[in-house]
């Protein structure tokens, strides 16, 4: 074996010690828990040049070494595969989220799931009405002059909104506006859905342009991208689980970066459904992150990413396990709302 091949063991051994028991490694813990199949003086000898390198430090309290972001980013690299989760895990996903009942039971049992496999803070970003197409528009009578406006996207997401009319509504004038609501924007592109109202004003029927007129500025309200993106966030009691990380250096501006939202929010994206990113530290541009590690993938279709999933939390973490587990909830998310 080659000195680096070896060395790179001996950092995978120190980053799997150091992870499952936050105490610093030394060699000689090491040459007893891992068969790397050389004496702990060659070994001894790897652990200085790996903090030569940068990959390793010395917490000055301890003897031991513990992964510096260098040493977990290379960790991370050279996975040579992120091992599949077992047949079991994947039917407790699915059997999970496939009780869910629309969009946000969806999204909601999709955080609380990767919390409970990864044990980290887990995010999920609403699918971005931009990337979503027309379902469906239903229009609904509610008073003589008031409707109900709802439009369901092909990602599963419902915007209600209520539409004062002037003048009372004809209840025969309804299912033919939600006919040609229907005509006009069924299976187009939110991002092009506003663009189709000026013709849809001037093509309406002459019975029905009033009513095409009141509900025009609802319409443009409901199809024009809202800015308030959204996250779901679940299982920030696992930040202080077992001294995870330090509170006031780490964790709170951690939390408060969560809660904001927009950091969070700028970094998802970036995701893209065929490769899981992983953030490690200081690579987290944003100050409230240097101290964190941040997992994600995209779901979604690789033609249609929908929005981004992932797990946050110390740079301590099992890299491999929750890279796995981001991987799977998003491919069956992906699979579910396809279907949906």
């Amino acid at each position: 074996m080659a000195h680096d091949e070896r060395r790179l063991e001996v950092l995978r051994a120190i980053v799997q010690d150091f992870v499952s028991t936050n105490d610093p490694v030394g060699s000689k813990a090491l040459a007893e828990r891992h068969d790397l199949g050389v004496s702990p003086a060659t070994i001894r000898n790897d652990m200085a040049v790996l903090e030569e390198q940068g990959y390793i430090t010395q917490p000055h309290t301890s003897a031991g070494r513990v992964p510096t972001d260098k040493g977990y980013r290379l960790f991370v690299d050279r996975l040579s595969a992120v091992k599949p989760l077992s047949a079991a895990e994947r039917r407790a996903i699915e059997r999970f989220l496939d009780g869910a009942v629309d969009l946000h039971d969806v999204l909601g049992r999709t955080v609380r799931l990767l919390a409970q496999l990864t044990r980290q803070v887990a995010v999920v970003q609403y699918p971005t009405l931009s990337r979503s197409t027309v379902r469906h528009l239903e229009v609904v009578q509610v008073a003589a002059g008031r409707l109900l406006l709802v439009l369901i996207t092909d990602t599963g997401r419902v915007e209600q909104r209520v539409v004062d009319s002037p003048v009372e509504v004809d209840a025969q004038a309804v299912p033919e506006l939600r006919a040609l609501l229907n005509s006009a924007f069924a299976g187009v592109k939110l991002a092009d859905a506003g663009d189709k109202i000026p013709d849809l004003l001037e093509t309406a029927p002459s019975h029905l342009r009033g009513l095409v007129t009141t509900v025009s500025t609802t319409l443009v309200e409901t199809l024009v991208e809202p800015s308030d993106d959204r996250l779901v966030i679940g299982g920030t009691a696992n930040l202080a689980r077992g001294n995870a990380m330090d509170f006031s250096g780490t964790m709170r501006p951690l939390l408060e970066a969560l809660e904001e939202q927009v950091v969070v929010l700028r970094l998802m994206g970036e995701v893209d459904p065929s490769t899981v990113l992983v953030r490690i530290g200081e690579e987290n541009a944003h100050e409230a992150l240097t101290g964190a590690s941040l997992v994600t993938v995209g779901y979604g279709s690789a033609e249609r990413p929908l929005g981004g999933l992932g797990v946050v939390g110390p740079t301590r973490m099992d890299y491999p396990g929750n890279m796995a587990a981001v991987r799977a909830v998003a491919r069956y998310v992906g699979h579910l709302l396809a279907e949906s």
